[in-house]
């Protein structure tokens, strides 16, 4: 399969051909610069455990970005890939457990967030 991500500028419509799905979530964080900073530290460099295990679940690309303490997600996906699949992935892979440990003391539920939520999937709006 090809890399959509390396053609996207010059072929828009590629990821279409490659049957390539995209997500939108979002989290806050804890309110606090100093957490906030810790937080960007950790993904500038995360453990080498949690990229395979977002690649295995068949997630070919992830960006992560903030405004204030809010978190927007993006992922692009295989066509096969499963939300219920990575949460079942996840919960026996015990060093991504560690890692979502770890990143909880910086995360925040959204306010309709339901108990145990964390990332939540947005709805797109619009489209040009």
């Amino acid at each position: 399969m090809l890399q959509a991500e390396c053609y996207l500028p010059l072929f828009p419509f590629l990821p279409f051909l490659l049957n390539i799905m995209r997500y939108c979530l979002a989290l806050d964080l804890i309110d606090d610069p100093a957490l906030i900073a810790e937080y960007e530290r950790y993904h500038e460099r995360i453990w080498p455990e949690i990229g395979q295990s977002i690649r295995s679940a068949g997630i070919t690309d992830m960006e992560i970005y903030r405004v204030g303490n809010r978190l927007f997600m993006i992922m692009e996906t295989e066509e096969t890939f499963s939300f219920e699949k990575k949460a079942r992935m996840d919960a026996e892979n015990e060093r991504v457990q560690e890692w979502e440990r770890l990143m909880w003391r910086y995360q925040q539920a959204l306010p309709m967030a339901k108990p145990g939520e964390k990332w939540l999937l947005m709805k797109r709006i619009f489209r040009l």
